[in-house]
């Protein structure tokens, strides 16, 4: 199993630490450039704390990375971005940025990668970093957390959790290969609602029943809500319209496990309108070119008996 020890802004560290439990944070990126392919899901990020620190002061499981606005970041993620408020974060973006004109309207695109379970380092528990960190490194360096600095770095992390009096939002369950902690293993973390809502938005890119690439009025749908027992995975998910997405979430509308966008007569004998929905009755939505992304007909089932009450539209 590998690790990423990534150099962390102190500002973002205090922020986040001083509101732990956490369930997830962003630990996002100023340049929208570069996918981040260092890990696989469930492998953890080390936190760097730069000069004159220079110690490793807590680590989240990767959960997933993609490249959206900044606003959208905001409004997922709020808080857990790390910053108190939108213009602050924007302010740290332009800051990284160097030498770089600031955008009025704050059209930044940023990376996000996304981590699940963080925990923050007491000051006096910080890791002393590994012996061979390359000075000159900007953003971050990839170890084996089997052998080496890797592991003793990633065993010491493990210890700071165990002895936590306090317990974290969820506790992480991942382990190294050392004989202390057990055989090697990767266990995929818990997403949360932040990584959620920009996850399915990646996935789908436009509203799964209106093909609507306006993303200021997309949202990202629970077909099995959370609340009554639905995950934060992308297979739970769809990309809506706002509209449509009140219209699912009130039983009027719904998808068949056959990927069929369906309308309630409910919405016609209620309110006496409902043309432009009736229109799409019976088409197939858009789905995530990726198999793994696409809806589980299990949850669109449960959301077709449980939320949706049936008719054939007229």
């Amino acid at each position: 199993m590998r690790g990423f020890v990534a150099n962390t802004d102190l500002e973002w560290f205090t922020f986040l630490r001083e509101r732990q439990p956490l369930d997830e944070v962003n630990f996002w990126q100023p340049s929208g450039h570069d996918a981040f392919r260092a890990l696989q899901p469930g492998e953890p990020l080390l936190f760097r704390l730069k000069s004159p620190i220079n110690a490793i002061a807590g680590f989240g499981l990767f959960a997933r990375h993609e490249i959206v606005p900044a606003w959208l970041a905001w409004e997922s993620f709020e808080l857990r971005n790390g910053a108190p408020d939108y213009d602050t974060m924007c302010h740290r973006i332009e800051r990284y940025r160097h030498g770089q004109p600031a955008d009025p309207h704050r059209q930044y695109r940023i990376g996000c990668i996304m981590l699940s379970q963080p925990l923050f380092f007491a000051d006096g528990d910080w890791v002393p970093e590994p012996v061979d960190w390359p000075r000159n490194t900007v953003r971050g360096k990839g170890y084996d957390l089997a052998e080496g600095e890797g592991r003793r770095v990633w065993e010491d992390c493990l210890a700071r959790l165990r002895s936590r009096a306090a317990p974290l939002a969820a506790e992480p369950v991942v382990v190294t290969g050392a004989e202390r902690f057990g055989a090697p293993q990767i266990v995929l973390p818990r997403l949360g609602q932040g990584t959620f809502r920009v996850a399915v938005t990646q996935a789908y890119g436009a509203c799964a029943v209106t093909g609507e690439h306006s993303l200021p009025v997309l949202e990202a749908a629970h077909v099995q809500p959370f609340s009554k027992g639905g995950s934060h995975e992308v297979r739970n998910g769809l990309l809506l319209r706002t509209d449509i997405h009140r219209l699912f979430d009130r039983g009027y509308v719904t998808v068949t496990p056959e990927l069929r966008f369906e309308v309630s007569d409910r919405l016609k004998a209620e309110y006496d309108n409902g043309k432009a929905y009736y229109a799409l009755h019976g088409s197939r939505i858009h789905i995530p070119g990726r198999d793994t992304d696409r809806p589980d007909p299990r949850q669109l089932r449960w959301h077709n008996e449980n939320v949706y009450e049936r008719g054939i539209a007229a």
